[in-house]
């Protein structure tokens, strides 16, 4: 789960002043070692990286290890695929929920089961990403990377303009060096949606590069918020925060 998503679910979160910092220091430690314990395997190996494809892991595992370990990659990689999942799930199915909160979306999605899951937004969402399974592995990582990106550089840029607007407001995470700081902190990250955009022309969807593919989407989402205002200027009915049943 990207860092940016642990914000939507910090009020399900005990202490997440201090729990946050904690874990995010010991997921990055996890997940450097996860990839540089493997390439380092394989690079011992002799093996040339430039023969690597969609797959090649397990097919590596196999020959350095036989099929017991090539199974056993298999099945890691799918325990992390699901952990994956189930994380994103929670997270961006909190979206919805918050905006029907407070009146951007009808309050159908603000719903809750008897545990407080959000369950019509978890069931719209799975609508969606069922949609997007035919699309391959290569063009979801291009549209993931510009539309996440897209959306990445709008929250820098409300950083540096909070970072303005609210000079006093109290912030439980602050990112040091004042205004210079908070700029610097998404150079790197935009530099790389820009790299992304530039080599994102070899990967068709439908006739299209991914990256209008991307646009679309992103173009499509800022009509809808159009139409929406146009309808509902004054917003949908804000859904009072349910309680479970029973």
């Amino acid at each position: 789960m990207g860092w940016d998503n642990a914000s939507t679910i910090a009020t399900e979160v005990e202490r997440p002043q201090r729990t946050y910092p904690r874990a995010m220091l010991a997921a990055v430690v996890i997940v450097a070692l996860s990839y540089i314990v493997p390439v380092a395997a394989v690079w011992i190996t002799g093996l040339p990286a430039a023969a690597w494809e969609t797959g090649s892991w397990a097919d590596i595992a196999g020959l350095l290890g036989g099929p017991m370990l090539r199974i056993a990659l298999v099945v890691g990689g799918m325990f992390s695929a699901f952990g994956m999942f189930n994380a994103l799930v929670m997270s961006y199915s909190r979206l919805p929920l918050a905006m029907a909160q407070d009146g951007m979306l009808p309050r159908l999605f603000g719903k809750l089961n008897r545990r407080r899951a959000p369950w019509v937004a978890i069931i719209a969402l799975a609508i969606g990403w069922a949609c997007c399974l035919g699309l391959g592995f290569e063009r979801l990582v291009t549209i993931d990377i510009l539309i996440y990106g897209m959306s990445l550089t709008l929250e820098f840029m409300a950083l540096v303009v909070l970072r303005i607007r609210e000079p006093h407001l109290a912030r439980p995470f602050r990112v040091p060096g004042g205004l210079f700081g908070a700029i610097a902190v998404g150079i790197a990250p935009v530099l790389l949606l820009g790299f992304d955009l530039v080599h994102s022309e070899s990967e068709r969807i439908w006739g299209m590069s991914s990256f209008a593919f991307g646009a679309l989407a992103i173009a499509a989402g800022i009509i809808a918020y159009a139409v929406k205002q146009a309808l509902k200027p004054a917003g949908w009915a804000i859904a009072t925060r349910e309680e479970p049943a029973g």
